[in-house]
């Protein structure tokens, strides 16, 4: 085995921590895991990519010296089998292929993908585009037999969440805020319509976009796996790179941005608006959720929130949806 000791960023160790002794039981039994899974798929183990979050995934090389990936999720995430039977599915179509699986481990074995979007230094506008482009190639129907998260759930539980958390924090941000995006939860919820929706990635980002170097063209990893309108998936796009939304006016950007995501899918700018509502509202609160109380990160991620709320850049609310 050519893998040395094993190093895993300290997202992953805290995802592995959340799941107690089940965890730590996962991560003892790792290397043997490498070591048996060596032996019987015929792969060397290389050294691990840097940017996991949920799981061990390294580079890897065949018997015959082709380049792959191998990925173990952390053991108790229920993500980690929706996104095995989506990759099934799609069989290499916008997603990268899985060549094959461990049914007692989880590991699976990928085909080997280039750059992430993110790292190209391509335009906002640009990334975007590709990102659309490469969900219409992914996006499918939900197969007889096959069971994903329907839209109406994910509306309940983003609600959950933000009101959950939103009062366990002591109300980091403005409650009109909360209001709008729990508004906006129940519409999505209302709107859920099986005939309308398809099997999603469920946060197609820059980040999970990949290249694929024999076509030029990108596909995702790392899909969470929701049966969903396509409105979920793109408004991933208006949560992410929030950065250039302040740097201007929010609202006129945030709206641009959405009408950009409309034009290239024919998905309406509304339904975008609201789940990216939605998005960022979850977005905003998750990093105070797992900072310690008091740290300076802490102080930090809530300032962040609260100018999130003063500029409005998610508070439909004052931003009238367009008819």
């Amino acid at each position: 085995m050519t893998l040395g000791p094993i190093q895993l960023r300290d997202k992953v160790l805290r995802n592995i921590a959340a799941q107690g002794q089940v965890g730590a039981s996962w991560l003892e039994a790792l290397p043997s895991l490498l070591r048996r899974l060596e032996v019987e798929w015929g792969i060397k183990v290389g050294r691990p990519f840097p940017n996991a979050t949920e799981a061990f995934v390294a580079e890897a090389m065949t018997a015959d010296g082709r380049q792959v990936a191998l990925k173990i999720p952390i053991v108790g995430l229920a993500k980690a089998d929706r996104e095995l039977s989506l990759l099934q599915t799609a069989s290499g179509c916008g997603y990268v292929r899985l060549l094959r699986h461990d049914r007692i481990s989880g590991a699976r074995l990928l085909e080997r993908l280039g750059p992430q979007l993110a790292m190209l230094g391509l335009p906002i506008e640009e990334q975007i585009r590709i990102i659309c482009r490469t969900l219409q190639q992914a996006w499918m129907p939900l197969a007889p037999g096959v069971s994903f998260p329907t839209g109406a759930e994910k509306a309940l539980e983003m609600s959950s969440y933000i009101s959950t958390v939103w009062l366990r924090l002591g109300r980091p941000c403005s409650e009109r805020v909360v209001e709008v995006a729990l508004r906006f939860a129940e519409a999505r919820r209302e709107a859920f319509d099986p005939a309308d929706s398809v099997l999603a990635h469920g946060d197609a980002h820059a980040w999970n976009t990949l290249l694929d170097p024999t076509t030029n063209q990108c596909k995702f990893v790392d899909p969470d796996g929701l049966f969903i309108e396509r409105a979920h998936d793109l408004s991933i796009s208006i949560r992410e790179r929030s950065a250039e939304l302040l740097a201007g006016d929010p609202v006129a950007l945030a709206w641009k941005r959405c009408a950009l995501l409309s034009r290239l899918t024919g998905v309406p700018e509304n339904a975008i608006w609201q789940c990216g509502n939605d998005q960022s509202a979850h977005e905003q609160l998750g990093p105070l959720r797992i900072l310690p109380p008091g740290s300076r990160r802490r102080r930090g991620a809530q300032q962040a929130t609260t100018k999130h709320a003063k500029s409005r850049c998610f508070s439909p609310l004052i931003l009238p949806l367009r008819h």
